[in-house]
């Protein structure tokens, strides 16, 4: 009823938490005198200025509309998912499984303290006709980044730099329609094609190299190459030894893709 105790009671004591409010913020309003729109006032500067009990950080986090996690839930995110998208070398051809290039590049990650999965998406014997083909199969694992490492092979037949320029071209421009960043690591091709078909190939990565969103590395097998301590019996693919400094060599241009990914 109107008029009555109850009323009156919740009149007051609704009447004394606004004015309380009202003075914490330097508004001076009556006790008894607390208008529907200043009562919005208040409970509005309430929320802005007073950061509630479950912490500043949520708080500010929420506020500001930012991108952080509470702690639980960056406890509860999922790996980054990168995709080792190559042939031989990058699959560990000849190695135990814990000693090829994906194991080691995993491991080294995470002992930097990478929360990351490596995607196998390498095939021995593979070439970049072959990559571009079974691309979108590797991509049904939703990978966030992709290491490319293909070439080799397609040297190794002698395959014309400008057929391989086109299937790298494509795998690059598939990967960037899906906002998947890239480190594209290049090949050379073996002198005995002579010094046209090297030089040639090696062009076409270094104009790869250039595209927008692509890391570049110039040569996977940077220090490796033609080292007996590095190579297995064939002087072709890395022992673990070979593994390990290629790995230690990538990780930086790695970490620039995990950058690549937390951006997005």
């Amino acid at each position: 009823m109107k008029g009555s105790a109850t009323d009156s009671r919740r009149g007051v004591a609704g009447d004394g938490v606004m004015a309380s409010m009202a003075a914490r913020y330097g508004l001076g309003i009556p006790a008894r005198k607390a208008t529907p729109i200043l009562i919005a006032l208040v409970v509005s500067l309430a929320s802005v200025l007073a950061p509630p009990a479950r912490g500043a950080r949520t708080w500010l986090c929420q506020t500001y509309q930012t991108q952080c996690l509470k702690p639980a839930e960056a406890a509860a995110a999922p790996p980054i998912r990168i995709l080792a998208f190559g042939d031989s070398l990058a699959a560990g051809y000849g190695l135990p499984h814990g000693q090829g290039f994906e194991a080691q590049l995993e491991a080294a990650l995470r002992a930097k303290g990478y929360d990351v999965r490596i995607l196998d998406g390498a095939v021995s014997g593979d070439t970049t006709a072959g990559g571009r083909a079974r691309l979108n199969w590797a991509l049904a694992d939703q990978p966030q980044a992709a290491i490319v490492e293909l070439g080799g092979n397609d040297g190794l037949r002698g395959i014309d730099p400008r057929d391989s320029e086109a299937n790298l071209s494509a795998i690059l421009d598939a990967l960037q329609a899906t906002h998947i960043p890239v480190l594209l690591s290049g090949m050379y091709a073996p002198p005995n094609l002579g010094a046209d078909y090297e030089t040639g190939f090696r062009a076409v990565f270094d104009r790869l190299g250039k595209h927008a969103g692509v890391i570049y590395d110039p040569f996977f097998l940077d220090g490796v190459a033609a080292d007996p301590a590095m190579n297995q019996a064939d002087r072709i693919h890395p022992n673990a030894a070979g593994v390990h400094r290629i790995v230690a060599r990538l990780l930086p241009l790695v970490e620039r893709l995990i950058a690549e990914v937390r951006r997005r």
